[in-house]
């Protein structure tokens, strides 16, 4: 049998090494290195598109990949292709990472220098156990997701507002009736309202998942609240202070979690960066940034994606950005807002047309909006232009100028841990 392997390298000579031991493995077809995180998911999911069989059945992750951590990499990978055995290469082989390293998912640890035997011994136990997962999902398991994992949408405002949560809930909303499997996650941590506007109380929330290593379905399913819309919510926790649970790590974990389980994920988060909501954007698909057509919305517009560019989040290029509460009289139009801010804005701005949603807001009950309202409209055509809707139902029109909103920014947010920024 032969057994792909697929290395996950930064460094060019640690690469070369690499390249040059896993040829000499007897039945090995090693692909060319990987040079960071993202190319790895991007890669991996790529080939899933079409086949299961299509995966390497060896990822080998060097300690210091980037810009996603090892150990945060691998817990993604095991997520998002669970057939595909990871070994992680790192100097430190002793005990705590190795126990550190199996938590995430992995299935071996070879240490550097890199020993020819070890590193043979590590790759036949992560293939063996990769055909057997295979072998087992090809009899039909239950529950398992195979595929590249789902689309991760944020949606973000430039301050309070200015319509950021309603716009996540008409773009959840829309993908939901589409046809499409769709969860609401509200990253709003201390103040998330996506449950008053749905008028939906639930015990648990995203905080009861934070402290959880191994979030498996049926785990996730007892944190998620199948609503009557057909949206799968994971609300904000009751008590603010409960947000301080959800760090950047617990963050990225579960919104891994629920990326493999539904094929689009829309997260609110709010108006303040925290480490939880940047590492979301930072891993999103599309990013977008709602503001209004005013002097001071813009201006926190441009403050928010000079703060994401400064923590490495996500590049201003790749920011889209949607005009809420727009007329053809205001004097600053969305041609002008693209060039203070430097991101795209999209096609379809939002009417400013209050009196339309002012009954089902205070009630309670925005998936109760008339078909007619023009606010809905402009919403649900946004969410077609941004790729959110299923293939039959997205509208066939041109991309935005500039290219697809769907590029991910490479970066970190750990200098969160180090100050935050306002």
């Amino acid at each position: 049998m032969t057994t792909r392997i697929l290395p996950a390298v930064g460094d060019p000579d640690a690469a070369r090494i690499f390249s040059t031991l896993l040829s000499q493995l007897p039945s090995a077809e090693p692909a060319t290195p990987v040079a960071d995180s993202t190319t790895l998911l991007d890669t991996l999911a790529r080939l899933a598109v079409d086949s299961l069989d299509e995966l390497p059945e060896v990822v080998l992750v060097h300690e210091r990949i980037g810009p996603v951590p090892a150990l945060e990499l691998i817990r993604e990978v095991a997520l998002r292709f669970p057939a595909v055995g990871v070994v992680l290469v790192s100097s430190d082989a002793g005990p705590a990472l190795f126990s550190a390293a199996m938590d995430s998912g992995a299935r071996g640890l070879v240490g550097l220098p890199l020993s020819y035997e070890e590193l043979a011994a590590r790759v036949q136990a992560a293939a063996q156990w990769s055909v057997g997962v295979r072998r087992h999902l090809g009899r039909g398991a239950a529950d398992t997701f195979t595929g590249p994992g789902g689309r991760v949408v944020t949606v973000t405002g430039a301050k309070g507002g200015v319509g950021t949560t309603f716009t996540a809930v008409q773009f959840a909303l829309a993908a939901a009736a589409s046809g499409r499997r769709t969860a609401l996650v509200d990253m709003d941590l201390q103040a998330g309202d996506v449950g008053s506007y749905l008028d939906v109380q639930f015990r648990r929330s995203i905080a009861d998942l934070a402290g959880i290593q191994d979030i498996s379905p049926r785990v996730l399913q007892d944190a998620v609240y199948e609503d009557r819309t057909g949206l799968a919510l994971l609300l904000a926790p009751a008590d603010g202070e409960r947000g301080e649970e959800v760090d950047d790590r617990a963050a990225r974990h579960i919104v891994g979690a629920l990326r493999s389980r539904y094929e689009l994920v829309v997260v609110d988060c709010g108006t303040q960066v925290t480490g939880a909501n940047a590492a979301v954007v930072e891993m999103a698909d599309v990013a977008v940034l709602v503001t209004t057509p005013d002097v001071i919305a813009v201006r926190a517009a441009k403050r928010m994606v000079r703060l994401w560019e400064r923590l490495q989040v996500r590049k201003a290029e790749d920011t889209a950005v949607v005009v809420n509460r727009w007329s053809k009289h205001t004097e600053i139009q969305p041609a002008l807002i693209e060039k203070i801010t430097k991101t795209r804005a999209t096609r379809t701005p939002v009417p400013a047309a209050f009196k339309e949603l002012q009954a089902v807001v205070d009630a309670g009950r925005v998936q109760d909006l008339d078909n007619r309202s023009t606010v809905k409209q402009a919403l649900w055509t946004l969410a077609g232009e941004l790729g959110l809707l299923a293939a039959p139902d997205t509208p066939a029109s041109p991309a935005p100028p500039g290219g697809a909103l769907t590029l991910r920014a490479a970066g970190t947010v750990s200098r969160l841990r180090r100050g935050r920024e306002g």
